[in-house]
Parts: C-alpha cells; sequence; structure tokens
C-alpha cells in the first residue's frame, strides 16, 4: 500500500513512539525526512537519528527526547497536506505558541524552522508546527 502522506506518517509514528514513552522509533528513509528531522535536532526536540540499513529498505532511527519523563514533544501537526497545500512568506510566518513553538517551513534554501526562514528572509510551504 503506497502512502499518500510520507512526512505525516512519520510524524505519527514520532507523535505514536512518545506516547508509548518508547526510546527510538524506525521510519522510511527519505531526503525530505532526513531534513525535518534535522530541523528538530537542531531546535532540541528529538536526541537525533541515524541511518539504519539492517532491513530490506533503509530507515531512518529517530531517538525521541524525554524531560522529567514527559515527551519533549507536546504537540506536532501535519499544516501542509497533500490535499491542501499551505504556502506562507516570510513576513506571514507567524511564531507558534507565542514563540515557544516551531514551523518546519520548507524553502528555496532547503528546510528550515520559522526563525531561520524569517532571519534568512525566504518563504514557502509550511510543512509541520511542533511544540
Amino acid at each position: 500500500m503506497a502512502l499518500t502522506d510520507p512526512l505525516g506518517d512519520m510524524l505519527t509514528r514520532i507523535r505514536n513512539g512518545q506516547q508509548a514513552k518508547k526510546d527510538s522509533v524506525l521510519s522510511p528513509a527519505s531526503k525530505l525526512r532526513a531534513n525535518v528531522l534535522e530541523v528538530l535536532q537542531r531546535e532540541g526536540y528529538i536526541r537525533g537519528y541515524s541511518e539504519d540499513a539492517s532491513g530490506q529498505h533503509p530507515a531512518l532511527r529517530i531517538e525521541l527526547k524525554y524531560f522529567e519523563g514527559e515527551p519533549a514533544i507536546k504537540h506536532v501537526a501535519r499544516v501542509s497536506k497533500p490535499g491542501r497545500r499551505v504556502y506562507s512568506g516570510s513576513k506571514e510566518l507567524a511564531p507558534v505558541r507565542n514563540g515557544l513553538g516551531i514551523s518546519i517551513v520548507s524553502t528555496p534554501r532547503g528546510v528550515l524552522s520559522d526563525a531561520e526562514a524569517r532571519t534568512q528572509n525566504v518563504g514557502g510551504e509550511v510543512l509541520a508546527e511542533v511544540f
């Protein structure tokens, strides 16, 4: 069965893994997923990720992060979906939860957080929001 939203699938695996208090979760590998995980790691929402080639297809092992037993990610949601794409200019990128969260934006300069996109004055597709 083909996935219609691979990024949404990865975010759901992260959400489910944290609810089940898992140390790590596996997700099929792709460049977009790796770039989104790089932003999450840079912003401190996950401990890290690595390429896992133990199976038939390459996968990404995502190391989840907890603080005093609570997940570091309280909320993760897909904003731009396959049926409804959401684009935003650098001036229209609103802070998530008054700056306590981030939006992940796919720009011509790569996948960035909303703060990085505002600093570089670039807009793009708003992939997800995390806090």
